[in-house]
């Protein structure tokens, strides 16, 4: 079983740094928990992004629903993140049900179409991020996690509306998505051609800072909430959404440049984000 959790421990620390960093600091069982939930969502991630073609998409998804459905029906899978993930469903009050959400959220990619307002966005969000604070809260909420669930959805599709800000140029120069709601840039007199020019004016930056507020928002109901998760897991998710919350103020500082600037978080601002995350928390 080590060697299955270490399997996933290394699919999480090559895929998500920050989420690796955030959620490495949970007590062991807990965070080889959340190693094995992100290496099943990594498994449907890379089932869209390695596939050459939407049948290719639809076969890996298919294959991957029905192993889902084996596992929901007692069957063990001979595969780490199956015997894993069947270790963490033995311990913890898990649902099958955002798992097949998340699976919902592959296929949305697959047969993508740019959202036409923030409340589309914010439902793809949901079934491909929100769906995994879901699976998170039996583990890091065991006590509180039936009333918690608005605030793990809040806190996965903040930080996905967190990467799309972050991935505006890249996700349209590479895989020609905009992820920005239509009616939303047509409020503001942003078009295609702007995004294709890769402007950054006015018009951009309210757009922007208009999904920007939003995950702000979202951020900050998950930290008024925070003192109802386990103790030994509320510093992890307070410092998972500063350190992607930081992703926004590190675009700000950039000239709300996400065309050809790489922003992220960097180590020793996470140091910093560590250091304060404590010291918020022994003053609530």
């Amino acid at each position: 079983m080590e060697l299955d959790y270490e399997f996933c421990e290394e699919i999480i620390k090559t895929h998500s740094k920050s989420f690796y960093f955030a959620f490495s600091k949970l007590p062991k069982e807990k965070a080889q928990a959340v190693y094995a939930i992100y290496a099943f969502c990594r498994q449907a991630d890379d089932s869209i992004d390695q596939a050459t073609s939407q049948q290719e998409q639809k076969q890996a998804l298919d294959q991957l629903k029905n192993q889902l459905d084996l596992f929901g029906a007692g069957k063990n899978l001979d595969k780490p993140v199956w015997r894993a993930l069947r270790d963490v469903f033995n311990r913890y009050d898990m649902s099958l049900d955002p798992f097949y959400d998340q699976l919902k959220g592959q296929t949305m990619d697959y047969h993508f179409t740019q959202p036409k307002t923030l409340s589309d966005l914010e439902t793809y969000s949901y079934f491909v991020a929100g769906s995994v604070g879901l699976m998170l809260l039996p583990i890091i909420a065991t006590e509180n996690h039936q009333e918690l669930t608005e605030t793990a959805i809040s806190l996965g599709v903040a930080i996905q509306i967190t990467n799309i800000l972050r991935d505006v140029g890249e996700d349209y120069r590479d895989i020609n998505r905009i992820y920005l709601p239509e009616k939303l840039m047509e409020k503001v007199g942003y078009n295609q051609q702007d995004l294709e020019n890769q402007t950054i004016n006015k018009s951009f930056i309210l757009l922007w800072e208009t999904l920007a507020s939003r995950s702000e928002e979202l951020y900050k109901m998950v930290k008024h909430n925070l003192w109802k998760f386990d103790e030994d897991s509320r510093f992890p998710v307070l410092l998972s959404a500063n350190i992607y919350e930081e992703i926004i103020n590190t675009v700000r500082k950039n000239q709300y440049n996400c065309f050809t600037v790489r922003n992220k978080t960097s180590f020793i601002r996470k140091l910093c984000l560590y250091r304060d995350a404590n010291r918020w928390l022994r003053n609530i």
